[in-house]
């Protein structure tokens, strides 16, 4: 499985380079003020096959403004997990199973407050960096425990990044800044979605459980692992609740429906969670404090669209979901089923089915008047207005866009320096 000889030579001959770009966490820190001591509000779309990030508007037309190298250290840790059979082991299987058969080089992103630097979960490399968007270097790495980095959060005051380590079953809280880890818990199994509560106060985590195989026939759903929702203190890290979502559906009368949980979208008060399940056209609502499912939501399917579950990417049929700032509507990433929809959160009725190739994540525009989802079968971003539910604007990216999140840059920023 190892590298070929000139293949070899390439990844070694670039050590010495990627040696000076990188440190390790806690080394050089971020947080240089943005340049010309403004900062622009923008969108960071991450590009999972292609190891970048564009940076685009936050609104409006969606302009690209620049592009980031988020992989500046390919080289050396290729070279890392060419020379470890366990890391290569994992490595390829990231490849094989949720990169659908490319490698995954970016899941998630944030800025920090000051613009300065771009933090990203990288699945393939196992790790957390801090890119400067100054000169694309790195500022600090955080080897997550275990094969496999996903989804992050950021908190309310934009100091702390939580990140799922997939394969450990535990997510790690950073220091934003300088990636000093701060402390970290156990969840279910394999953690993904990340979602701070209560002004900062509690971290929920989502485990999906095993995604990967081919054991996809409701019958087989016991081989997908414990799959549960914790909820932790932010500062002590202490479990504060669990919360199996399968009795809940039961009780509800959706013993059909997965207890995979997957996108997430509280309401402004936080009394109410909407949420996404493995292999389902549509979501659910629960209401927090009576800890009770009230209702679900079926969205139309794709006639075009395999009922074999195995052809689904990750077990996901529709994954993505997003509030407006008001809480009166929700945007639906149809995954597999080829579109985006905005749908009243009174009435739970479904808008125009806006068509979309392979939509992965749905977010907030800046000025909260659009959703904004990710094509990620299509290499572009699109904005669907929560009014009207109809699209707005389009702006292509890189190789199969996933997370998109609001961020900051200088204002005068329009790339790395040489880029």
């Amino acid at each position: 499985m190892s590298p070929s000889r000139t293949s070899r030579l390439r990844v070694l001959g670039g050590l010495a380079a990627a040696l000076v770009l990188c440190t390790t966490a806690g080394g050089a820190a971020a947080g240089v003020p943005a340049a010309g001591g403004g900062l622009r509000e923008v969108m960071f779309v991450g590009n999972n096959w292609d190891g970048t990030a564009d940076v685009i508007r936050s609104g409006g037309d969606l302009a690209r403004i620049g592009r980031i190298n988020v992989i500046p250290d390919k080289d050396l840790r290729l070279a890392e997990i060419y020379l470890n059979p366990v890391k290569l082991a994992y490595f390829l299987g990231v490849r094989l199973g949720p990169g659908e058969g490319h490698d995954q080089f970016v899941d998630d992103m944030y800025s920090t407050p000051d613009g300065s630097a771009v933090v990203v979960s990288r699945p393939s490399f196992a790790d957390v960096v801090s890119i400067d968007l100054a000169s694309g270097r790195i500022n600090w790495r955080f080897p997550v425990a275990g094969y496999r980095s996903d989804h992050m959060a950021v908190s309310p005051d934009g100091t702390r990044i939580a990140v799922s380590a997939s394969t450990a079953n535990t997510v790690h809280v950073l220091d934003i800044r300088t990636g000093r880890p701060l402390g970290s818990f156990a969840t279910g199994d394999k953690p993904h979605e990340n979602l701070f509560t209560d002004g900062g106060k509690r971290i929920w985590n989502m485990s999906i459980g095993e995604v990967t195989t081919a054991l996809d026939a409701p019958w087989l759903d016991w081989t997908k692992g414990d799959r549960h929702i914790t909820v932790v203190d932010a500062d002590t890290f202490a479990t504060v609740r669990t919360i199996d979502m399968r009795s809940r559906l039961d009780a509800a009368g959706r013993s059909d429906l997965s207890n995979a949980v997957r996108p997430a979208a509280f309401t402004p008060d936080g009394s109410t969670l909407y949420f996404q399940v493995s292999f389902f056209n549509g979501f659910v609502e629960y209401d927090v404090a009576a800890d009770k499912v009230t209702r679900v939501k079926t969205l139309p399917k794709n006639p075009a669209t395999s009922e074999d579950r195995t052809t689904w990417v990750n077990d996901s049929r529709h994954h993505g979901l997003s509030m407006s700032p008001a809480g009166d509507k929700l945007c639906v990433a149809g995954t597999m089923d080829d579109y985006a929809t905005v749908v009243d959160r009174a009435t739970l009725q479904e808008g125009p089915l806006v068509p979309a190739v392979k939509p992965y994540w749905a977010t907030v525009s800046g000025d909260g008047k659009s959703c904004i989802i990710s094509e990620s079968g299509a290499d572009r971003v699109t904005a669907i207005d929560f009014a009207t539910g109809r699209r707005t604007a389009s702006v292509d990216v890189g190789d199969h866009p996933q997370r998109v999140r609001l961020g900051h840059v200088a204002a005068d920023w329009t790339g790395p320096a040489g880029s």
